[in-house]
């Protein structure tokens, strides 16, 4: 019932812009409509309780570890910046999908205009893109921590960090800001409806009547020169890494050094697997696996990854765990 009211509302959309339609035979105007999670309608309402639970257990959790790094200068460090800023993109990842997905789940929002599902698909990309970018930071910290310990205050100064962020963000703005303009270059003459519940580049692409080749190109070019590029980076990172450490010649300081990066290799597993999943079932088992199959995976991917980075990085990391306390010990004496 709910697609019906907002097929309903496009189809109104059309009509009252008809004029405009008939002159240039383009159904942008109308908007978009998000049909959620085709086949699974009947269960949009019962679907919405466990993603909002971990949506909102990954809002909290992030929140926490980065006022717990800001507040405590004895995680004013490299790791530890790098660590607030994977939080505060995965926040903001989760926010750019959620709460729209959640509004179509609970009251049968489904229509959003045109350009903002262009907004939305611009974040959602360039989030994913600087996830990554933050990860191969991160990987590049433990390489100079272990391979170049005595190196470590000079080659990562507060200037090189400030350049790191600088070119991370230029890097994800580059690589996605040239998608909007290619779609927005495409034909639409028809009724936009995409069965996902947010906007990502493919899906508006195929609603054009345009030949959309360069945009399938490009998406493929993009992905092959970030995230692509950011994984062959962390492996090199982290061969090198383990080089280095099997050649330490103390057991302890062995397990000392694979125990600090243990942490961040679950990050990037949790972080990887099933994005490489996704996008492999999507491409290579469409035919195979159902479309609200991919659909649930890919809300699953952008909400339980960043719900379980500050419980990996919580539950393996001393000085976070003595910083929360801290925190929190510091809150309560305040209040009382």
């Amino acid at each position: 019932m709910a697609q019906v009211r907002a097929l309903k509302e496009i189809m109104a959309l059309l009509s009252a812009n008809s004029t405009a339609a008939v002159n240039s035979s383009d159904t942008r105007m109308a908007g978009c409509l998000l049909i959620g999670i085709p086949g699974l309608e009947h269960l949009h309402i019962w679907l919405s309780i466990p993603f909002c639970t971990v949506y909102v257990a990954a809002l909290a959790g992030n929140s926490i570890l980065i006022c717990v790094i800001l507040s405590q200068p004895s995680l004013h460090e490299p790791m530890y910046i790098f660590l607030s800023m994977l939080a505060s993109a995965d926040v903001l990842l989760s926010t750019s999908t959620m709460p729209k997905a959640l509004a179509n789940f609970w009251l049968g929002s489904s229509h959003i205009s045109f350009d903002g599902c262009l907004t939305q698909m611009f974040f959602i990309h360039f989030l994913f893109v600087a996830d990554s970018a933050v990860l191969l930071a991160m990987a590049f910290d433990r390489y100079v921590a272990i391979c170049s310990p005595l190196q470590y205050a000079i080659i990562l100064t507060n200037t090189v960090i400030g350049k790191i962020i600088a070119a991370t963000l230029i890097r994800s703005f580059i690589i996605m800001f040239p998608s909007i303009f290619l779609l927005k270059c495409l034909h639409y003459c028809q009724i936009n409806i995409i069965t996902h519940t947010f906007c990502e580049h493919m899906g508006i692409a195929r609603l054009s009547c345009s030949d959309i080749s360069i945009n399938v190109w490009y998406g493929l070019a993009a992905a092959l020169l970030s995230t692509g590029l950011d994984i062959i980076l962390i492996a090199v990172s982290y061969i090198h890494i383990l080089r280095a450490v099997f050649h330490l010649p103390s057991r302890d300081a062995r397990s000392k050094a694979l125990s600090t990066c243990s942490s961040h290799v679950c990050v990037i597993l949790v972080f990887y697997i099933p994005a490489l999943f996704s996008v492999f079932a999507y491409r290579f088992g469409e035919r195979r696996i159902p479309r609200y199959v991919h659909i649930l995976l890919a809300n699953l991917y952008v909400v339980v990854p960043p719900m379980l980075n500050p419980i990996i990085y919580g539950m393996r990391t001393q000085q976070i765990l003595e910083g929360a306390k801290q925190m929190f010990s510091n809150l309560a004496k305040k209040s009382r």
